[in-house]
């Protein structure tokens, strides 16, 4: 079986062995809890906090970040 033709179960399986064996049972728990595929509709949200951002205002507030000391690199 090459690795294109393991299941999506299978390579979940797989992935959770290999993480046990390396990190054992409790630290393999604790590294998958730090995962979340959290809530809500991102497009949507980032939609609406951007709809008043022009690329005029985004520039302005570049060059403002630039005049701060130690942000030149920006």
């Amino acid at each position: 079986m090459t690795q294109q033709e393991i299941t999506p179960s299978e390579l979940r399986i797989k992935g959770i062995r290999a993480l046990t064996e390396a990190l054992g049972p409790v630290s393999m728990a604790r590294f998958l809890q730090q995962f979340d595929s959290g809530s809500g509709d991102y497009t949507r949200d980032r939609d609406a906090w951007q709809k008043a951002i022009t690329v005029e205002k985004a520039i302005e507030e570049i060059k403002k970040l630039r005049e701060k000391p130690g942000c030149s690199s920006i």
